[in-house]
C-alpha cells in the first residue's frame, strides 16, 4: 500500500519536521493545509517547496478550498490565492470541499462553480480534488452527484474525487468509483457509543482493530477495482494531534492495515 500523511495529524510540527517524519516512516507523499495547521497562511510557498525537496517528499495537495460550491467574488479570490500557492510550492492539486452547514446547494450551482474553477486551475497546472462530505448537513454528500457535476462542467481531466472512508461510511455509500478517484483519505472511528449520524471530525482517529468505518473493506474494494493511488491518513481527533510520538502510532496503524488488507 502507498500511504500518505495529512499535516492535520501532527499540526504542531513545522513543515520540515512533518516531512522528515513522513520519510522516517517510508512515506513520500504528503498533504499540507490552510487551516490546521495553516501552512498556506503562515509559511512562504518557496520555503515549503524547499523543505519538501530537501526531504524528498511530494506535495499531493493543499487542503482545502471551502466552500467550493458557493461561487462568488470572494470564492474566486480564494481559489486564485490557493492555486497560486499550490503552483509556487509544488503541490499537485487542491482539495475542494462543499458547504457543510445545512444549507442546500443545487447541483446546477456546483456545476457553475466547477466551470469557474476549471480555468483557474488549468492556467496554473493544478488539479482539483472534489471531496463529498458525508455529514447529514453537507450540501454534497455523494460521489455520484459530484461526478455528474464534473461531467456537466466538462471537467474531466481537471477534476477527480477524494474518496474519504469516513465520509463514505457516513453517507451510507456502497458504490466505488476507482477511475474517478485521485486520492483516498483514511481515518477510523473507535468510539462504540457515538451513532453514525452523530459522528464528527473530532471522532476521527488512526485506524486500528476497533475501527467502525470498515476501512479495511473499503481499501480492499478500491484496490480490487483498480485504484493504485495513495491512502492518506487524515485523523482530526485531538488525542492524535497531541500525541508525543505520532510516528510510532502511525507505524502501528500502517502495519496493521497492511496485514489486514493483504489477509
Amino acid at each position: 500500500m502507498r500511504f500518505s500523511l495529512s499535516h492535520i495529524l501532527a499540526p504542531r510540527q513545522s513543515p520540515a519536521q512533518f516531512f522528515a517524519m513522513a520519510r522516517a516512516l517510508g512515506v513520500t507523499d504528503v498533504e499540507i493545509r490552510n487551516d490546521t495547521p495553516n501552512v498556506v497562511g503562515t509559511v512562504p510557498p518557496a520555503e515549503v517547496k524547499a523543505a519538501a525537496e530537501a526531504a524528498g517528499v511530494k506535495l499531493l495537495s493543499i487542503n482545502a478550498l471551502y466552500p467550493f460550491n458557493v461561487w462568488n467574488d470572494e470564492r474566486r479570490a480564494q481559489t486564485e490565492r490557493l492555486a497560486d500557492y499550490a503552483a509556487a510550492c509544488g503541490a499537485e492539486s487542491l482539495v475542494m470541499c462543499p458547504l457543510n452547514d445545512g444549507s442546500p446547494v443545487a447541483l446546477d450551482e456546483v456545476v457553475t462553480a466547477l466551470k469557474a474553477i476549471k480555468p483557474i486551475l488549468e492556467s496554473r497546472g493544478i488539479k482539483g480534488l472534489v471531496e463529498p462530505l458525508g455529514f447529514p448537513v453537507s450540501s454534497l454528500r455523494r460521489k455520484a452527484d459530484a461526478i455528474a457535476a464534473i461531467q456537466a462542467a466538462g471537467g474531466e481531466g481537471v477534476f477527480k474525487l477524494v474518496h474519504d472512508t469516513f465520509h463514505h461510511h457516513l453517507a451510507g455509500e456502497t458504490e466505488f468509483f476507482p477511475e474517478w478517484t485521485g486520492l483516498v483519505h483514511i481515518s477510523g472511528v473507535a468510539d462504540p457509543e457515538v451513532a453514525v449520524d452523530d459522528m464528527l471530525d473530532a471522532h476521527r482517529v488512526l485506524v486500528d482493530p476497533q475501527d467502525r468505518l470498515g476501512n479495511v473493506a473499503q481499501i480492499r474494494a478500491l484496490r480490487a477495482a483498480g485504484y493504485s493511488g495513495p491512502f492518506s491518513f487524515e485523523p482530526f481527533a485531538t488525542e492524535v494531534q497531541e500525541l508525543a510520538e505520532p510516528e510510532a502510532a502511525l507505524a502501528d496503524s500502517m502495519g496493521w492495515l497492511r496485514e489486514q488488507v493483504a489477509a
